[in-house]
């Protein structure tokens, strides 16, 4: 089996953007449910907490920004 450099590659931004994105849907899966069971145990407080859980899936969602960015840099510049 010949790999080319492309070949290469591109198993390079398939494993970049797989393991990546592991993470930051964790992360996401995470703070959704501490969310709901903060919500659960004080649904007066819905407005803080939907604005904190809103802010922290930004920033969980902001590394597989970067990994994707790390993708394209793979695929087009190196």
């Amino acid at each position: 089996m010949d790999l080319t450099a492309e070949a290469v590659k591109v198993l390079a931004v398939a494993v970049a953007v797989g393991v990546g994105s592991i993470g930051p849907g964790i992360a996401i899966g995470m703070i959704g449910k501490g969310a709901m069971d903060a919500l659960g145990r004080n649904p007066e407080a819905r407005g803080p907490i939907s604005t904190n859980m809103i802010l922290a899936i930004a920033f969980a969602e902001a590394v597989a920004i970067y990994v994707l960015i790390v993708a394209i840099l793979l695929m087009f510049v190196v």
